[in-house]
């Protein structure tokens, strides 16, 4: 661990503009797990809430899986959009809890919604949504898309032992998704992202996976007894590698945009924990109110914390067409993305 705080691999830079944000959207489950409903763990609610800044968060019943959300947040974002959603070019979701390993998930999310058009599933755990949407920008920004629906979809109650006090108060489901399209005209403000940063370090992998759930450790019943399928965190050293990433990659990516940080109307981070983002908050010397949080209701529901963030922060009227948001995901991977995004 001292190795990847000491000599972290670089990011790549990019930029891909020339499309705006027409729809947003995004779902969460109904039940709502407080901090009292875990007291079975032997902590207290105080206890989570000081740890994580987490007082709720969503579970999914069994039957609703990922695909079931991600195609309720699409929804949404098709329905602010207004568009004939045959018009859709691609579909891109990233989530790490797919529905099964085949098909994709996103397959079956674009059947749900009725499109026809290439869908794919992006891998990056917590950092799935920034990932795919540099995806859709570069389909957008070549030219050879017009509109991509990029989703963000993760049903993390289903691969979190129930039994554990270190990660089950953590995490939490959710969808959020939205409508991206190409613009027609050249604006005198390119719109987008403006730049952006992807980065991956394998050296963490063991930090944050879940053993058994591919071809290394197959499932078994012994497997199983022993709970290789729920994921397993080490989450003092993610903690100590996030905060320093979410500091240095936003304040890299906001220089590499050409604007200086007060020209952001909202930072939007992955909601892991409120020590995380309000670390990063005080390293960037941001107020309060321009980093936008809502993991106190919802927990950590990785691939899809940043788009239902941004999807509450619209409809709350901080953000809106022509805003620019500077968002960052981090996790599994260990993998990042930041973008400074023109909507």
């Amino acid at each position: 661990m001292s190795e990847i705080l000491t000599s972290p691999r670089r990011s790549r830079f990019g930029q891909a503009t020339g499309f705006c944000t027409t729809g947003i959207g995004s779902c969460v489950p109904q039940q709502v797990v407080t901090n009292a409903d875990l007291a079975r763990l032997g902590c207290d609610a105080e206890w989570i809430e000081t740890r994580s800044g987490i007082r709720e968060r969503r579970h999914a019943p069994p039957e609703i899986a990922t695909s079931d959300l991600a195609a309720e947040a699409g929804e949404a974002a098709i329905a602010m959009a207004g568009i004939d959603r045959g018009t859709i070019d691609l579909l891109v979701l990233g989530t790490f809890t797919p529905d099964m390993l085949l098909p994709s998930t996103a397959c079956i999310v674009q059947e749900r919604l009725g499109l026809d058009c290439p869908a794919m599933d992006v891998t990056a755990a917590c950092a799935g949504f920034v990932y795919g949407l540099v995806t859709a920008g570069q389909f957008l920004g070549g030219g050879s898309h017009q509109r991509v629906l990029a989703i963000g979809a993760d049903t993390n109650s289903r691969v979190v032992d129930p039994d554990d006090i270190k990660t089950w108060p953590l995490f939490g489901d959710a969808a959020g998704a939205v409508l991206l399209e190409r613009q027609q005209t050249a604006t005198d403000k390119p719109h987008g992202l403006l730049a952006y940063a992807l980065g991956s370090d394998g050296r963490g992998a063991d930090l944050l996976a879940c053993p058994m759930t591919g071809t290394r450790e197959p499932v078994s019943v012994e497997g199983a007894t022993a709970g290789r399928q729920f994921m397993k965190m080490d989450g003092r050293a993610v903690f100590k590698w996030a905060i320093r990433l979410a500091e240095q990659n936003i304040r890299e990516v906001v220089e590499k945009s050409g604007l200086p940080l007060d020209a952001i109307d909202l930072f939007v981070l992955h909601q892991a924990n409120a020590r995380i983002i309000e670390g990063a908050r005080t390293a960037l010397g941001l107020p309060p109110e321009k980093v936008f949080m809502n993991l106190d209701r919802y927990g950590n529901t990785s691939s899809g914390s940043i788009p239902l963030a941004m999807d509450e922060a619209w409809r709350a009227g901080l953000i809106g067409p022509g805003s620019t948001v500077a968002v960052c995901g981090f996790g599994g991977g260990l993998a990042w993305g930041t973008a400074v995004w023109r909507l």
